[in-house]
């Protein structure tokens, strides 16, 4: 029974890296997900957080296409399940991440290949006003990209888990450490490409104030998410306030660039 839910999810996680709707394929989901499946949610748990840092400034920007962080997920969550180290393989099964996060990379170049013909296909439908066609058109390249993804799952799912075991403990440690350094790297990254777009004059206050916050360490983290939250609902407030006074008084936007 479990490995239906383990194509479930992955099929899941595979189309939501197109359809971003229910975000299935964000990493921390999607390994809490396969964590749920397989009663290993701790661990899981563990991998997904630490992965979706990673994946904070992972976007498809023009024709450049990031890695992708579905196929990562489910397949770094595998190799933890079936290793049985637990929460202790966590830094190994990160260490795997980042290569199948390129692997998957491929497999999305290849897959929207092929959509490009089932465009083609969709337009000539199109003009005979089929509509039946353009949407199973539509159904069987979404499937696609969960079949992507539900593939290396099952292989991975397939291979015994003392071969996964001996593969995990006989893994370098200078390696490991390699890659780890690596994904924190890639953490520092993601972060830095975020604050880059949404940085302004305005928010650069509230960006101190979060690590003067963390410093203190009897503030948990629930207690930091309602500080936070309460700062945007003022900044977000005092904001439309001034633009509503603004709109109310005309004469004096433009007195105030002649100024």
């Amino acid at each position: 029974m479990t490995w239906i839910w383990i194509i479930v999810i992955a099929f899941l996680a595979g189309v939501e890296g197109i359809l971003d709707e229910f975000q299935f394929h964000q990493p921390l989901i999607a390994c809490t997900l396969v964590g749920l499946a397989t009663h290993q949610l701790p661990a899981c748990l563990v991998l997904g957080g630490t992965l979706q840092m990673m994946a904070l400034g992972w976007a498809n920007i023009g024709a450049s296409v990031a890695p992708d962080a579905a196929l990562a997920s489910i397949a770094s969550s595998i190799l933890l399940v079936k290793s049985g180290f637990g929460v202790d393989g966590v830094a190994i099964a990160i260490a795997c991440s980042i290569p199948l996060a390129v692997a998957g990379l491929f497999l999305t170049m290849l897959i929207r290949t092929m959509a490009v013909g089932m465009v083609h296909r969709m337009d000539a439908a199109a003009q005979q006003a089929n509509f039946y066609a353009i949407d199973r058109i539509q159904w069987m390249a979404l499937c696609l990209q969960g079949v992507r993804v539900v593939i290396p799952a099952v292989l991975l799912w397939l291979i015994p888990n003392e071969a996964v075991y001996l593969f995990m403990q006989n893994m370098p440690t200078w390696l490991v450490m390699g890659l780890d350094i690596g994904c924190s790297l890639v953490v520092a990254v993601g972060y830095a490409l975020v604050i880059n777009m949404i940085a302004t004059k305005e928010v650069w206050p509230f960006f101190v104030l979060g690590f003067v916050f963390a410093m203190i360490h009897q503030l948990t983290l629930l207690a930091l998410f309602v500080i936070g939250f309460a700062l945007a609902f003022l900044y977000i407030h005092f904001t439309t306030s001034k633009q509503s006074t603004s709109s109310d008084d005309p004469l004096g936007d433009i007195l105030d660039d002649y100024e």
